[in-house]
C-alpha cells in the first residue's frame, strides 16, 4: 500500500536551506507561501486522486474539479502504430499538460506516451510514468538528451509545450504562447515522425497576465507568477476546456519545405492560432 503523498511546503524549503539559516526565517513566511500555493487545496486533490499514476490520476484531478474537456478533431488522431509529435499552446501551466495527459493516455495507454517537460517537473510523482525531463545543464544534461533521443526513435507517442513557458498577454491584448523552440521540429523530421497541431483553448485568470506585465516592466527577471500557477488550476474549478486537433503535418514536406527548422516552428506555432483565435483580456 503506498503511503498518501501530501505537498509540505515548509518541509520542502527546509531540505534546501542550511539549518544555520534556517532560524532566521519566521513561521509565518512558511504560512504565507502554503496559502499562496494553495496547498491545502492541492492535497486534497491528492488525497482523492493518489495513488493513482499518469491518465487516470489526471482524470481524477479532472473529476475532482468538475471540469469538462472537449475535445475536437478527434478523427485527427493517428493510429497507435502511426508514431508522431504532438506539439500544443501553453495556455493553463497545470490542467492543460493533465487533460492532454488524460486524453492521450486514454487513447494510446500510458506505457505509449511521453510527454516532455522541464525536469523539476518530474517531483510531481503521480504523473513521472509518462514525463520526460528536460535538463538543459549540468552533469545530467548528457544524460537527459540521449534519453530524449531514445524517445523520438521509439514507437511512444511525443507531447511537447514548444514555448516551454505558460503563454503571455501580447502587445494586441491576445493571449498567446512565446516563440516555439525548434528542437521538436527537428527531432520530429529526423526520426520520421509526422507533427500534430493542438490547439487547448483556455486562459488564466486576469491576474496572472498582469502580474507578468508588471513584473517585466519593472525589470524583475524573476518568474514571480509562476508561484500564482497552483491558485490558478485550483480557481479552474468547474470550467470548460476545448482541446483542438489539427490534421497532421506530413514530416516529408516539412523537409521538403526548406524552411529552417525555426522558420518552421514559428509556422506551426502561427497555424494553430487559426484552429481557434486566440483569446483576449
Amino acid at each position: 500500500m503506498r503511503q498518501l503523498l501530501q505537498l509540505d511546503i515548509e518541509g520542502i524549503l527546509k531540505k534546501r536551506i542550511p539549518l544555520r539559516k534556517q532560524k532566521y526565517i519566521p513561521r509565518f513566511l512558511y504560512v504565507a507561501l502554503a496559502r499562496l500555493i494553495h496547498q491545502d487545496e492541492l492535497n486534497e486533490i491528492l488525497r482523492i486522486s493518489y495513488p493513482s499514476q499518469g491518465s487516470e490520476f489526471s482524470s481524477k484531478v479532472l473529476k475532482h474539479l468538475a471540469i469538462d474537456v472537449e475535445v475536437d478533431g478527434a478523427e485527427n488522431l493517428p493510429s497507435p502504430e502511426h508514431r508522431v509529435v504532438f506539439a500544443s499552446n501553453h495556455p493553463l501551466g497545470g490542467l492543460d499538460g493533465i487533460a492532454l495527459i488524460a486524453v492521450l493516455g486514454q487513447r494510446y495507454g500510458d506505457e505509449n506516451i511521453r510527454f516532455l517537460v522541464n525536469d523539476l517537473l518530474m517531483n510531481v510523482e503521480p504523473l513521472s510514468t509518462v514525463f520526460l525531463p528536460i535538463n538543459k545543464y549540468g552533469s545530467q544534461a548528457r544524460a537527459a538528451a540521449e534519453a530524449i533521443n531514445a524517445e523520438y526513435a521509439s514507437d511512444r507517442q511525443i507531447v511537447i509545450f514548444p514555448a516551454g513557458l505558460v503563454s503571455r498577454l501580447q502587445p494586441g491584448g491576445e493571449i498567446s504562447d512565446l516563440k516555439w523552440q525548434k528542437a521538436f521540429v527537428q527531432k520530429a523530421i529526423e526520426n520520421e515522425r509526422d507533427i500534430i497541431p493542438v490547439r487547448f483553448v483556455a486562459m488564466n485568470r486576469k491576474r496572472f497576465y498582469r502580474l507578468a506585465k508588471w513584473r517585466k516592466k519593472l525589470g524583475i527577471k524573476v518568474n514571480i507568477e509562476q508561484a500564482t500557477l497552483p491558485a490558478e488550476l485550483c480557481a479552474s474549478r468547474g470550467k470548460k476546456f476545448r482541446i483542438i486537433i489539427g490534421k497532421p503535418l506530413s514530416f516529408s514536406e516539412l523537409k521538403q519545405s526548406g524552411k529552417s527548422f525555426p522558420h518552421l516552428a514559428t509556422d506551426i506555432h502561427d497555424l494553430i492560432y487559426t484552429l481557434h483565435k486566440p483569446e483576449k483580456i
